[in-house]
């Protein structure tokens, strides 16, 4: 199989009635085109991040792909099934986190809904006691087994839903702002298990998600929407090519005076640290890295790129000003 996952022309649209401006006006309908005309494929195996700015038809599109919603128009084809048209035999292959919602049963202790799932996707009862003990040791959920889920924190709910997700072995994995609530620890966790997940067993991820961290340490392929339409497939470094974002240099200087040539802004300056933001097309990388050392001398020094959420922001602002 070429592809795994195909779409074709997606769209989405809703109408949505307005109140009238009287009680006794009519209600204004208008259209929303959540998504509109959105194509992609993802190959076997693939790490695909899917960003965009709110309400630019991420969760429609993963509704779309795990059977959830039936678009208004388009092909998609995942596992060479239509998700919508064969459910049944669609999510015995597909894992899904919604970050905002749970698979598990809110009044039951944690184990309990595993249980329900086992019986669910028919699964081998010793498969299933071998899958469930490496994933509840992975994700560390042991010591909440036993809890109901109506007790967990938002953080706890995501990693049992990640187990629950998992639990019969799914070929593709949906993620849909898997590490929202999560501390620092459990989210450096959660992502080294998915990319093992990914790089060991081969399985195909699709992540929505705000955090752009999980994005740049994750994806090595990137699917930017917005408006419902598809803006770029690439890579993070495309993505950065493509806002047009700067370079940032963080050095140490001597005690020269500090000036700085034309395309170079100071952003930082606490004692003898400094951080210059530059354009490295208008002004490269060792023309200013040799003024500042002529001028007030470098004891140290390091290029790096422009934080990726900064990029992201950048481009949406770029977009915003377009369509205005």
């Amino acid at each position: 199989m070429e592809h795994i996952i195909s779409v074709r022309d997606l769209c989405v649209h809703f109408t949505v009635r307005k109140k009238g401006k009287t009680m006794f006006s009519p209600r204004e309908k208008t259209v929303v085109r959540a998504l509109d005309g959105v194509s992609f494929d993802i190959a076997p195996g693939e790490f695909v991040g899917y960003i965009g700015p709110n309400g630019a038809g991420k969760s429609t599109t993963i509704k779309c792909l795990s059977g959830i919603l039936t678009p208004t128009g388009g092909h998609i084809a995942v596992l060479g099934r239509v998700p919508w048209e064969e459910r049944v035999r669609h999510v015995a292959d597909i894992g899904v986190v919604f970050g905002q919602r749970t698979q598990l049963w809110w009044d039951l202790p944690v184990e309990d809904s595993f249980e329900l799932l086992r019986d669910i996707y028919k699964l081998d009862r010793g498969e299933y006691e071998r899958t469930k003990a490496r994933l509840v040791e992975a994700i560390d959920i042991g010591e909440l087994l036993r809890t109901p889920v109506r007790q967990l924190s938002l953080g706890q709910r995501m990693r049992c839903d990640l187990v629950a997700s998992l639990l019969h072995r799914p070929k593709i994995l949906f993620l849909d702002e898997p590490t929202i609530g999560l501390d620092a620890v459990s989210k450096l966790n959660m992502r080294g298990f998915v990319k093992e997940l990914n790089e060991k067993e081969g399985t195909t991820v699709l992540l929505t998600t705000h955090d752009m961290d999980d994005v740049e340490t994750l994806c090595r392929r990137l699917l930017l929407i917005g408006h419902g339409k598809k803006l770029m497939d690439g890579t993070v470094d495309d993505l950065r090519r493509m806002a047009g974002t700067k370079r940032v240099l963080k050095a140490t200087v001597g005690e020269g005076k500090v000036t700085l040539p034309a395309g170079a802004v100071l952003t930082a300056h606490e004692g003898r640290r400094i951080e210059v933001a530059f354009d490295p097309e208008a002004l490269p990388a060792d023309k200013l890295v040799l003024h500042l050392a002529s001028t007030a001398g470098l004891t140290d020094m390091q290029v790096v790129a422009a934080p990726l959420d900064e990029t992201v922001a950048a481009l949406y602002r770029r977009m915003a000003e377009v369509e205005a």
